[in-house]
């Protein structure tokens, strides 16, 4: 299946949010191209780790880590609902798969799109992420 993503920017995100557009936007791109999910995610800015070579005359902020991106990448991602859990799994040949719990509540609403929030975030990061709703609170 594929997808539409659309990039916002950072400073313009929060407006966006806090007027509801992303909803309405969504529900109406979804609704005209029906085989389709849409997804709205911030345009971030990833900085280079500082070296030894490449002194820097300020030091790099958290929220420019790769890290620290990816993350709230993942919260972008599945915004209408919270992140209430993550685990990761490394198996025995060193490979990497994390497991997110989102929010029961939304169980009805994002059932349908959790593959593709898990083939958005491989296709941007490299990262495999496996979206899941919990059976019960006490996996938590």
């Amino acid at each position: 299946m594929r997808n539409f993503v659309i990039h916002i920017l950072v400073r313009e995100e929060s407006r966006f949010v806090a007027n509801r557009i992303d909803n309405r936007l969504t529900r109406e791109l979804e609704k005209k191209f029906s085989d389709r999910h849409v997804v709205f995610l911030a345009q971030r800015r990833i900085m280079r780790r500082p070296t030894r070579h490449t002194r820097q005359k300020q030091s790099r902020p958290r929220s420019r880590t790769l890290t620290a991106v990816h993350e709230k990448m993942l919260e972008d991602l599945v915004y209408p609902t919270e992140i209430v859990g993550r685990r990761t799994r490394v198996k025995v040949d060193g490979s990497k798969i994390v497991r997110v719990f989102l929010d029961t509540k939304d169980a009805t609403s994002l059932e349908y799109k959790l593959d593709t929030f898990s083939s958005v975030y491989k296709k941007i990061t490299g990262k495999d992420v496996v979206f899941e709703f919990p059976a019960n609170a006490e996996m938590l």
